[in-house]
Formats: C-alpha cells, sequence, structure tokens
C-alpha cells in the first residue's frame, strides 16, 4: 500500500504561483495513475489533473479550468509528483489533495483514487 504526502501550499497573490508536491512511501508511484484533487470550502472536492507513466511515456489529463494554468509532472527517483500552478486566482482557493489509483489502464479523464493524501491548503488572496 502506498501512503501519499502533499507539501507546498501556503499564501500567495492572486497572479503567483505555487508548487505542490506528492510524495510517495511504500511503493513505487510508477504503478499508480496520480490524480490532484481540491475542495474548496462548502463544496464537493473537485478532479483538477492526473498523470500515468510507463518508461518513457507519459501522459497527462487537465480539467478545462486550469489548461494552460497548471503543469503536473513527475520526479521518479524522488518518487514525487509536481503541480506547477501558475497564476493563480482567488477562485483556486482549496485544500489541495493527490490521489493514487490503481486502475492504470483506465482514461485518466475518468480517474478515481484508491489512495489519497492528507491535503495542503493553498489560499490565494486578491
Amino acid at each position: 500500500q502506498v501512503q501519499l504526502v502533499e507539501s507546498g501550499g501556503g499564501l500567495v497573490q492572486a497572479g503567483g504561483s505555487l508548487r505542490l508536491s506528492c510524495t510517495a512511501s511504500g511503493r513505487t508511484l510508477s504503478s499508480y495513475a496520480i490524480g490532484w484533487f481540491r475542495q474548496a470550502p462548502g463544496k464537493e472536492r473537485e478532479f483538477v489533473a492526473a498523470i500515468r507513466w510507463t518508461g518513457a511515456i507519459t501522459i497527462t489529463y487537465y480539467v478545462d479550468f486550469v489548461k494552460g494554468r497548471f503543469t503536473i509532472s513527475r520526479d521518479d527517483i524522488k518518487n514525487t509528483v509536481y503541480l506547477q500552478m501558475n497564476s493563480l486566482k482567488p477562485e483556486d482557493t482549496a485544500v489541495y489533495y493527490c490521489g493514487a489509483s490503481v486502475a492504470v489502464g483506465s482514461p485518466l479523464s475518468k480517474f478515481r483514487a484508491d489512495y489519497w493524501g492528507q491535503g495542503t491548503q493553498v489560499t490565494v488572496s486578491s
């Protein structure tokens, strides 16, 4: 079983950037598809982006409201997946979670996490 720990959240002004990290222990991340989600106060948790890879082939997926602003990537040596967030907006304020899915053959657009991290808070001020 994999354990996930998110980090990198914080307070940033609108237009700024943050890079979130999702570091795994217990298993290598390449065994899973990895996704980022977020949950704002009073709202449902929503899918943001996902990644899976096999050797040199990496596949990523983004929801429309983050395309062009967020980038998901991985570092095999550090067993970490990143979410680079640029041009942040106040509406990006949320707790961000990473999740791991064992369904590596499923479309990333239908990502469903089997394991979750504890989340990291991102606050974007206007």
